[in-house]
């Protein structure tokens, strides 16, 4: 009976077992006490079992602080699969865009459901989601109830849309005034908004200014969008404006330490100058950027120069999974391999860009490591599996070896979201969630 209240309850647990803590602290034999939404404790094990002799012990194999997506779309999740083996802009403009037009509010809800459950399921307890023109208050409704950290934005698009997702620039920028005014500090905080133009390529100057206004009037409000991911796109916006992509968000405001741009894949001397000097977060998709043929990102370079570097799946249709473990892989070993350098993005840095990284690009105070005092997003993996044996290393086996599948237990803020002890998701059905998103699937190939 005390096991099961300690897996269902908020905060009041012992996790005993491997513990990561942070990129360079891991204690073998460790424990983290939570408590209240917090950590109140994180040690050696017999340290901390001394200290809080009472608390019920949940045993785990490899606990780890709950890695943050840098950059999602959770909506595209009904769509995975739909547009495999296409360029980004024919990706884009002639499969998934007209896929987001074609859902309605409650399709919508659970397309967010369903990335939500699957980046729960997997590890992620964080995520920067770029979500869609039309019906975002679905997604923040249904980040809330899953109960996923998140920040979130509907999509601006005044410029180069399809039917039924181009704006008129003001009624786009006062829809997203309302969202936030609705959204952005909910479920205690957990919840905050970002901006979210969609691309320079898809937004005239106006609504890129007004997206910066915006941002300006709020506390606390981030700014999140697409930059300089294909070539295609960076001649786009260079014809549309006589600039280069990242130097024309510069010019109109989108630069700074509460920007977030993903992918960054082309960039100048002049850009990197300006990321560097302006403090502006860049989410590397390595997958992605793989799968669409855009390139490698100079990442390697980006962390030497100091730029702040998340780490982001992208969308489920350019993916085609929000497995993060797979995103660790790949972004070490395509730097090692763009470098020629086997020392390039070790373990040690790649885990950073998973956790503390992505939690300074979403802006989340106290968030991606096990430390007392810090929020108590927490998730446990099995290591007792044929490739996890032997374990030298729990870092390596963090970024190399592991899968999402090996995530056993997902807290966020103390509640815990997820337990395979337990039947897995704790905060609403995930047979319905994928039942239903089977049926909107189905509902787009007719």
């Amino acid at each position: 009976k005390a096991l099961v209240d300690a897996s269902t309850r908020r905060g009041g647990m012992l996790l005993a077992g491997t513990v990561v803590a942070d990129p360079e602290t891991v204690y073998e034999e460790g424990a983290v006490v939570v408590e209240e939404g917090t950590i109140e404790a994180v040690g050696p094990r017999a340290d901390v079992e001394d200290a809080y002799p009472d608390r019920p012990v949940r045993e785990f194999d490899l606990l780890s602080p709950g890695l943050v997506g840098g950059h999602v779309h959770s909506v595209q999740s009904v769509g995975r699969g739909i547009a495999d083996d296409t360029a980004l802009l024919e990706w884009l403009f002639e499969h998934v865009l007209p896929m987001e037009a074609s859902l309605d509010r409650e399709e919508m809800r659970t397309a967010a459901e369903l990335g939500y459950l699957e980046l729960l399921e997997s590890g992620t307890t964080t995520a920067i989601d770029h979500l869609s023109v039309r019906h975002a208050e679905a997604a923040f409704e249904a980040a809330i109830d899953l109960g996923i950290r998140g920040r979130l934005g509907k999509v601006l698009m005044d410029k180069r849309a399809p039917e039924g997702l181009k704006e008129d620039t003001d009624e786009a920028l006062a829809s997203t005034e309302r969202l936030l005014e609705a959204y952005h500090g909910a479920a205690d905080g957990r919840i905050r908004y970002a901006v979210t133009p969609r691309f320079a390529v898809s937004c005239t100057e106006a609504c890129l200014r007004g997206a910066r206004e915006i941002a300006d009037r709020y506390d606390g409000v981030r700014i999140h969008t697409h930059a300089s991911e294909n070539r295609e796109e960076i001649e786009t916006v260079e014809s549309d404006t006589g600039m280069r992509n990242i130097a024309w968000l510069d010019e109109v405001g989108l630069t700074g330490e509460d920007v977030v741009l993903a992918h960054c894949v082309h960039t100048t001397e002049r850009e990197r100058d300006i990321l560097e000097r302006t403090g502006t977060h860049v989410t590397y998709c390595p997958s992605s950027n793989m799968k669409l043929a855009s390139g490698i990102a100079p990442v390697a370079d980006y962390l030497d120069r100091g730029i702040s570097v998340a780490l982001g799946n992208d969308g489920p249709p350019c993916n085609n999974t929000l497995d993060p473990f797979t995103e660790m892989r790949q972004a070490s070993l395509l730097q090692k391999v763009d470098r020629l350098d086997p020392r390039a993005t070790p373990a040690q840095v790649v885990f950073e860009m998973a956790t503390l990284g992505g939690a300074r690009a979403a802006g989340f105070e106290r968030v991606g490591a096990l430390r007392e005092g810090w929020q108590a997003d927490v998730i446990a993996l099995d290591t007792d599996l044929t490739r996890a044996t032997p374990l030298f290393d729990p870092l390596s086996h963090l970024v190399f070896s592991a899968h999402g599948d090996d995530v056993t237990f997902t807290m966020v803020d103390g509640d815990v979201v997820y337990d395979e002890a337990f039947g897995g998701l704790q905060t609403g059905d995930a047979d319905d969630v994928r039942g239903r998103a089977r049926r909107v699937a189905d509902g787009l190939r007719d």
